[in-house]
């Protein structure tokens, strides 16, 4: 890293490498690439073509060093199923996963804009295949590709044959009787082909297709405490399937033991005798090293997992492994803390993480921005609410507006109609007056809303509210509102 001393991004740069004994162009920035020079060109013919141009030697160990720390990086943020694609790739299982990100576009959004804060340039892709998806990303005109299901044949067809990751000589040899693009060698005969180029072309055209799976060997941290196990003859029973993924658990358990950690994420792959992995995580609320409870969730996983035709191999990792935190409970005063995140853990694998959470109050006077999410693991604190003034059990996410009999300004309702039903009130608190959070909004200077406590004849309590002080238009609409209902 050069930090400020780096050029700028203006001056043409190449990346040396070694094109069998000669120096050549293994890569290059934007602006060398501007210049005309092409990949594989030699360094002499380079440095003649484009003067000033800076040379650095390439080094191919780094750069696959920090390919690896970037897969890492993905595999915390997205997928349990991130590998390395290199030169300068990365291939996301993102199965299961793009959903969290609110859809596969979404997904790729977030990437990109993490890439960019960390100084990365990156065009993104998904499709139906890892070969599919290097073609789009590195070949199409799009910063950011998603292929519908079925549609990859239509998107590859244009693509220059080396988008199919075939080595140059191999993609030199096709051009000679005018194979351009992938759509050129998908309408040829398979048979010729192989007898003229060999079985590499075919099966890469197959991969990008998605005709043969191509499994991702999902990248591992050297320090990630894992458990393996490999079969002599392929497993497929569910009940086979979870008594080894039990056996593994016990051993990645005492590996964490023996490490003094607990795991906060633990990520399961199953090696398909089709070369196909299909993977599972679950997330803890807290780190833990219990076997029993552990594998009890791992177990549940298994409904989402497709065995096919048997696996012969499983893979337990703990990527997210902490320190375990311990306390001491009061035994001789009688109290003892309740310890919900097995219960969290449970509700989280079945329900999933997004639908697990506590309410916890926030530092606002309006009654809707005064609750928030909080993690479920979180220690609650005290609600903040005004203890004179107490809120209903029941708030709505939006006031319903109702229509009211009332004498202006600070008079309670003397009957209101919510829902078309019409409600007399017998007995009224208030008005509680909440201002405007002017610190938030310009519009919020002068704005004010009076809440009332009122119970109908049927004994039926509600909170209600005026937008507005009952006489100043700039306060509010002066519209009724429900805002929420009492237990």
């Amino acid at each position: 890293m050069q930090g400020k001393a780096a050029p700028s991004p203006d001056i043409p740069i190449v990346m040396v490498g070694r094109v069998g004994r000669r120096r050549a162009v293994a890569h290059m920035n934007l602006a060398a690439a501007k210049t005309g020079l092409r990949f594989g060109q030699a360094v002499a013919h380079a440095t003649a073509l484009v003067p000033g141009l800076l040379l650095h030697d390439l080094d191919a160990e780094g750069d696959n060093a920090a390919l690896q720390r970037l897969a890492l990086w993905a595999q915390r943020l997205y997928s349990p199923t991130v590998a390395a694609d290199p030169p300068d790739g990365l291939v996301i299982d993102a199965t299961g996963c793009a959903h969290l990100f609110g859809g596969e576009e979404k997904m790729l959004i977030d990437l990109r804009r993490r890439l960019a804060k960390a100084g990365y340039a990156a065009t993104v892709a998904i499709a139906d295949s890892w070969g599919g998806a290097h073609a789009l990303a590195r070949y199409s005109r799009r910063s950011l590709f998603v292929v519908p299901p079925g549609g990859l044949g239509v998107q590859l067809k244009d693509l220059p044959v080396a988008a199919l990751r075939l080595p140059p000589e191999t993609v030199q040899a096709l051009a000679k009787p005018g194979f351009d693009t992938i759509g050129e060698l998908e309408a040829t005969a398979k048979g010729p082909l192989v007898h003229r180029f060999g079985l590499q072309p075919v099966r890469r055209l197959d991969q990008a297709h998605g005709r043969e799976r191509e499994p991702i060997e999902p990248v591992f941290s050297p320090e990630t405490p894992r458990a393996a196990k490999i079969f002599a003859e392929p497993i497929g029973a569910p009940e086979t399937i979870a008594r080894y993924l039990t056996e593994l658990t016990v051993e990645l358990c005492a590996t964490l033991e023996a490490l003094t950690l607990g795991a906060k994420t633990i990520d399961a792959w199953f090696y398909r005798v089709d070369h196909r992995v299909e993977g599972a995580r679950i997330s803890l609320s807290t780190p833990a090293r219990d076997a029993r409870r552990l594998a009890k969730l791992l177990c549940e996983k298994l409904e989402k997992v497709d065995p096919g035709f048997g696996v012969d191999k499983m893979v337990l990792a703990a990527p997210r492994a902490a320190p375990l935190a311990y306390s001491q409970d009061d035994v001789l005063g009688g109290r003892r803390v309740a310890d919900l995140s097995g219960l969290i853990d449970t509700l989280r694998v079945r329900l999933g993480a997004e639908a697990v959470y506590r309410l916890a109050s926030a530092e606002s006077d309006i009654p809707e921005r005064s609750v928030r999410k909080a993690p479920a693991a979180e220690t609650p604190a005290a609600f903040s609410w005004p203890v004179d003034w107490p809120r209903p059990t029941r708030f709505f996410p939006r006031p319903e507006p109702i229509e009211t009999v009332a004498l202006l300004p600070d008079q309670p309702p003397a009957s209101f109609t919510w829902r078309g039903v019409r409600r007399r009130v017998r007995r009224a608190d208030g008005p509680e007056r909440v201002f405007g959070e002017w610190w938030k909004a310009d519009a919020e200077l002068a704005r004010s809303r009076d809440y009332f406590q009122v119970e109908d004849e049927g004994g039926e309590r509600y909170w209600i509210y005026r937008d507005g002080d009952g006489e100043d238009a700039a306060t509010g609409s002066q519209r009724w509102f429900m805002a929420g209902v009492f237990g």
